[in-house]
């Protein structure tokens, strides 16, 4: 059945799958193994890590591209591009960034079609739709290849010095941004209004960190998890996002941030600061940035922002976790008595945590 309800009919479905499959389904998943030379077992292994229901024995649910795709698969490993025993990990990575953006061009592709043929009064007909998949999708196919190749290039210093260093932990500033109050909010939304709501937020976030240098890990719903490579630039995206996704109707947005060494691994990030930036984002007031000692450090007698320690907490895996909040210094703003107090309080903090052991992280 099409997005209104109708089948599109057998003909239309077998254009449409030959369209995007480079040719009809005439294999069985033996077939393929046969022909491909990778073992059953491990095209199972992968086609379900891509995120791809199993097919019966007898079903001839492939096509050429299956058996080209395995082929190439089995050459990056032989030539050690990749790594026999990561193969599924990375075939996993890939099927959910696809997965999503292929769900998002379905919904993209129908919304242009459902609306030509509302202007009329009518509903799409299955011909239709296959020929605009047919003008669409290598447009779509050549702009997906261009950006991916600029993230390379906008990636090619972590490449080299990576490749150089031998290893992927990076010095990060990981960061949290979290809508306040998001699940009991969207209970009284429509689905269309709370589409509208988090496709506001996606955007006016991917917006935020670009500008300043980030990267968007991932978005769950009500957050967003990004990286930067300085406290700079960590501390604006921070500051800006509230800032930027405020309005009267929308529920207001907190953030927390922190400095470490972090692993980055098939485009996640995993370390201690992930968590301890994921803490300090929940102790967060509404409408605030909230960062660890170190991010703080970097932060401090830099003229453009202020940075207080707040009262120390107790949270899930941090025993006595020092948060610092962090202040955009108003422009022309002169130092009085009492800001400088508070920057010698700030310094006198800082110098006893770095003395000490700093934030207690429970065993």
């Amino acid at each position: 059945m099409d997005h209104l309800g109708r089948d599109p009919g057998p003909d239309a479905r077998e254009a449409l799958e030959r369209l995007l499959l480079d040719g009809p389904r005439r294999y069985t998943r033996l077939q393929v193994t046969e022909l491909s030379g990778v073992p059953p077992e491990r095209t199972r292994r992968l086609w379900r890590a891509l995120g791809f229901a199993d097919t019966a024995d007898d079903d001839p649910a492939y096509s050429d591209a299956d058996v080209t795709a395995l082929r190439v698969l089995s050459s990056l490993i032989d030539c050690g591009f990749v790594n026999a025993e990561s193969e599924a990990t990375i075939a996993r990575a890939m099927g959910q960034a696809l997965s999503r953006l292929a769900d998002w061009q379905t919904d993209m592709l129908a919304d242009v079609l459902g609306g030509a043929a509302r202007e009329e009064e009518r509903q799409p007909t299955p011909e239709e739709a296959v020929g605009a998949a047919r003008t669409l999708l290598p447009l779509l196919r050549d702009i997906q290849d261009y950006v991916w190749r600029r993230h390379l290039v906008a990636n090619a210093d972590r490449l080299l010095s990576a490749a150089a260093s031998g290893g992927d932990r990076r010095q990060l500033a990981v960061g949290f941004a979290d809508l306040v109050g998001y699940t009991s909010r969207s209970r009284g939304m429509g689905g269309r209004e709370l589409g509208d709501m988090v496709e506001d937020f996606e955007s006016i976030a991917a917006e935020v960190i670009a500008r300043h240098s980030g990267r968007v890990v991932k978005t769950v719903g009500d957050g967003v998890l990004f990286t930067a490579a300085s406290a700079v630039d960590a501390a604006d995206i921070a500051l800006d996002l509230p800032d930027e996704w405020a309005a009267e109707d929308r529920p207001e947005l907190r953030v927390g941030a922190a400095f470490g060494s972090v692993l980055t691994r098939l485009g996640d990030v995993y370390s201690p600061v992930v968590n301890l930036a994921s803490r300090l984002t929940s102790v967060a007031r509404p409408s605030t940035v909230l960062v660890d000692r170190e991010l703080a450090r970097r932060l401090r007698g830099l003229s453009a922002y202020r940075v207080r320690p707040l009262k120390r907490v107790s949270v899930r895996g941090y025993d006595d976790l020092q948060p610092w909040l962090v202040r955009r210094r108003p422009p022309g703003e002169e130092d009085n008595a009492l800001e400088e107090m508070l920057d010698e309080m700030a310094d006198q903090v800082l110098e006893r945590d770095e003395d000490g052991d700093g934030d207690d992280v429970l065993a």
